[in-house]
């Protein structure tokens, strides 16, 4: 289901019914709103709803997961108080699979590994660092790559995620001297024009809170040069 439903205000919408909205963030949104005041994505799905369907005061909507500022692709919301503790379980308990694509300058020493570690995140940077055994507070991370596709400069990498920490993504793939294009805080030479990561939260299966169907989503990737390379 890669369909674009809605392009609206720059809002990409991929799926949408009486309980479940799902977009494909940009880089730069923020989900939810923060210290920044930055007008966050929530706020604008919530104007997007309220026009569309006319609803006058206040519209309802659930965060259910957050994906990091320069990361772009799936964010899913709840549009009704009964279907937000629903999905907020599936994320909670990982009954959800997410895979992301990434772009990475070096190619991993294994076409396909799992890497686990343990990350500890420090609030002061904003950063989460890995660790190849446990430490005091630090938090299990594990992910499964693939190696995707070879390009001129770069490698994509196709990510299954297990769990769900703070940058994990881009603190593991560091590791493995991998780290995303960029992205850098964890290691790239230079920042993206735009100040986007080449890291894109792709495809996500859950099942869907009211109706208990499988819902799979497809988010396409930011329209430039290296991004259209991987499709």
């Amino acid at each position: 289901m890669s369909k674009i439903i809605s392009t609206k205000n720059n809002l990409q919408v991929l799926y949408e019914d009486n309980h479940v909205i799902v977009v494909n963030k940009r880089a730069g949104d923020i989900v939810q709103g923060d210290k920044t005041g930055d007008k966050p994505l929530s706020d604008v799905v919530k104007e997007y709803i309220a026009k569309k369907y006319n609803k006058p005061g206040n519209v309802f909507l659930g965060v259910v997961h957050r994906l990091d500022r320069p990361t772009t692709g799936i964010v899913v919301f709840a549009r009704t108080s009964k279907a937000l503790p629903r999905l907020n379980l599936q994320f909670v308990e990982k009954k959800t699979k997410k895979t992301y694509w990434a772009v990475v300058k070096n190619t991993p020493p294994k076409s396909n590994d799992m890497l686990t570690h343990w990350l500890r995140k420090n609030p002061k940077n904003n950063k989460s660092t890995a660790f190849s055994k446990e430490i005091d507070g630090s938090k299990k991370a594990i992910l499964e790559y693939t190696v995707k596709k070879k390009l001129d400069r770069y490698v994509l990498l196709e990510i299954a995620l297990h769990t769900g920490r703070h940058h994990q993504i881009r603190a593991q793939l560091a590791t493995i001297d991998c780290a995303i294009k960029g992205d850098l805080k964890y290691g790239f030479n230079r920042s993206n024009k735009d100040a986007s990561i080449h890291l894109h939260a792709r495809k996500l299966v859950f099942t869907h809170p009211v109706k208990k169907e499988q819902v799979e989503i497809i988010a396409p990737t930011p329209k430039d040069p290296i991004w259209d390379a991987c499709n």
